[in-house]
């Protein structure tokens, strides 16, 4: 039993080795995917070989997605302590989901992963959910009606958390001016994003006998502003160019302002490829892309064994200088079988800044995984 097991184990490794950290594609119109990944742990001193399993099944624009952890023992006999009760078996869905991001009607229910407001200087690639064990149910509701539209995310249900929403408005559309070129889908924008958790301000404190942490600066919820607008300055079968310009204040802290071109080259034959470049100015206290993918790890965490934490708002309140910067990203999709994105940015005052990120996955045309 134990030699099988192993064989299964290194088929799936080699087989299904790319986790969920960085799944920037959803699924093409009614198909499904299957991602996962394994890994080692150690549960109630004893340790178990994990396997992660987050298919989706789409119908249409519908869809529902799974999120399931089994963990053997040594001996290759599955841990049945983990499906003791019902909750155990809802905590599979992870969520539900009609329409994806830019349709003119787009609601998630459940685990919210890379969500981007606006064009992504308040929040960007947004998790709600970064780890199995830290699951939580949000919900976005993204509605275009054409001439206005609001973008909106409530990211937990269990507890305070983010809310966020963006309206926005085509003010050509209102006017006889609405057919022309590039004016006609002028966009101009506005968001407010509040994250109401009790850690959120957590700017500096200490550690009680009993290893809770106590705050001594605690600056409250985390409220953020911004200001946008967006220009089509070309839309074609082939080529999409969209110009914008962002303005984002987080309150009683700084405020930046950032500008670029979003673009897809598309019906290219074997490749797709979109992307944006961007040119930041960063004020004091401010931080751009605040609600990222880390952020519900990035808010507040500690480690009362030798008395460190770390949290996003003393980060915020550390750069005390203005530090202005770039951001770029890229992806490109070849043939429907691969899928390569990279991300790179730096700050103009800060030696060695630059970080770059690259993400890839291997997903056959019609296939039901994706490795």
């Amino acid at each position: 039993m134990k030699k099988y097991f192993l064989l299964f184990f290194t088929l799936i490794f080699f087989t299904n080795s790319y986790s969920q950290i960085y799944n920037f594609r959803y699924p093409d119109p009614g198909n499904g995917s299957l991602r996962g990944g394994m890994g080692l742990q150690w549960i109630d001193g004893e340790l178990n070989y994990t396997f992660h399993f987050t298919p989706e099944f789409a119908f249409d624009k519908f869809g529902i997605g799974l999120d399931l952890q089994l963990n053997f023992n040594r001996q290759g006999k599955l841990r049945t302590k983990d499906f003791n009760e019902f909750s155990d078996y809802l905590r599979v869905i992870r969520y539900l989901r009609y329409g994806e991001k830019g349709d003119p009607a787009y609601i998630k229910l459940g685990a919210l992963n890379y969500y981007t407001l606006g064009h992504g200087s308040i929040m960007y690639n947004y998790f709600n959910s970064p780890t199995y064990y830290a699951r939580r149910a949000g919900l976005i509701v993204d509605i275009d009606f054409g001439k206005f539209g609001i973008e909106s995310i409530y990211s937990n249900f269990g507890e305070r958390g983010i809310i966020g929403a963006r309206g926005y408005l085509r003010p050509f559309q209102f006017t006889p001016q609405e057919s022309i070129p590039i004016i006609g889908g002028l966009q101009i924008g506005a968001s407010y994003v509040v994250d109401m958790n009790k850690r959120a301000g957590f700017v500096s404190g200490y550690f009680s006998a009993g290893n809770n942490f106590i705050p001594t600066v605690n600056e409250g919820s985390i409220k953020i502003i911004g200001l946008d607008i967006g220009l089509p300055l070309l839309s074609s079968n082939y080529f999409d160019l969209t110009l914008y310009a962002d303005y984002a204040k987080i309150i009683n802290f700084g405020n930046g302002i950032s500008t670029g071109f979003l673009f897809r080259l598309k019906n290219l034959g074997l490749f797709k490829i979109n992307g944006k470049i961007e040119r930041r100015f960063n004020g004091d206290h401010y931080i751009p892309s605040y609600f990222n993918s880390l952020y519900e790890i990035e808010r507040f965490s500690s480690n009362p064994s030798n008395n460190t934490f770390t949290s996003k708002a003393s980060l915020l309140m550390a750069r005390n200088a203005s530090d202005n910067g770039i951001f770029g990203e890229l992806g490109i999709n070849v043939a429907g079988l691969f899928y390569i994105r990279g991300s790179y940015q730096r700050l103009d005052k800060t030696p060695a800044s630059g970080i770059l990120h690259l993400g890839t996955e291997i997903n056959p045309q019609g296939s039901s995984f994706i490795i």
